[in-house]
């Protein structure tokens, strides 16, 4: 029997793959499995518990451990900052490409070409160069959205009354009781699907302004796999950085 407080490595290793694993022995009658944001894992466990008792609780949660682990270190590499250079790349319509900068007194600005981002301004500078990516992907999801929304007005027998384009960093689209419809600027950054999804969500609550089964049912009848789009910003948000 371990003493309560005592820690231990332990090394694991399933199909070709090794995980270390913070065991640490606790006053408490559980076994529980906590992983940080950097991917780091810890196994909580009562004192008493013995090393085959360990082993097999790993074992059966060694899938979800893995998946968890590997899907917090992607997104704490996916916040670093994004560097101004030559061969950066950025989400556009759920696709990556990289950056080209040109030097140019005539134009500031940002066109987006087949092979990538060129990026036109006079102060090769970190600060300019992100205004001007991020007026271009607001300029592009307005555009956007305005497209989406009148592909599937004619599924609704109301309109919005306004369309605006947010900074705002907790929501992807609302929609208030005026009709008025606001969405996020970097879903241009999202897959259509996606952008599709967020629009008839907004749309949907013209007509329900709450989340009932009545909404869901109007969501899922014009986009059916509506929790895949869910679960797609729930996963990649963390890439759609400027």
């Amino acid at each position: 029997m371990k003493a309560v407080g005592d820690i231990m490595t332990r090394t694991m290793t399933k199909n070709g793959e090794s995980i270390d694993i913070q065991v640490i022995y606790k006053k408490r009658k559980t076994l529980g499995i906590y992983i940080d944001v950097y991917g780091n894992i810890e196994v909580r466990i009562p004192n008493q518990t013995t090393e085959s008792q360990l082993d097999a609780f790993i074992e059966s949660k060694w899938t979800w451990i893995q998946k968890t682990a590997n899907e917090m270190r992607e997104k704490t590499k996916g916040f670093q900052k994004k560097e101004y250079i030559e061969g950066e790349r950025f989400l556009y319509l759920g696709k990556e490409y990289p950056i080209q900068i040109f030097s140019s007194e005539n134009y500031a600005g940002v066109v987006f070409e087949e092979n990538g981002f060129n990026i036109y301004t006079l102060q090769h500078d970190d600060a300019v160069i992100k205004k001007l990516m991020t007026k271009f992907y607001k300029q592009e999801c307005k555009k956007i959205i305005e497209k989406r929304i009148a592909f599937y007005q004619k599924f609704f027998s109301v309109k919005p009354r306004s369309i605006k384009i947010s900074a705002n960093k907790k929501t992807w689209g609302t929609c208030n009781s005026q009709r008025e419809l606001t969405f996020n600027w970097k879903l241009a950054m999202a897959p259509i699907e996606i952008i599709d999804y967020v629009v008839v969500h907004e749309m949907c609550h013209m007509i329900h302004l709450n989340h009932d089964r009545s909404f869901w049912r109007l969501v899922g009848k014009y986009i059916p796999e509506y929790e895949a789009c869910q679960e797609w910003l729930r996963q990649s948000h963390w890439k759609m950085v400027v």
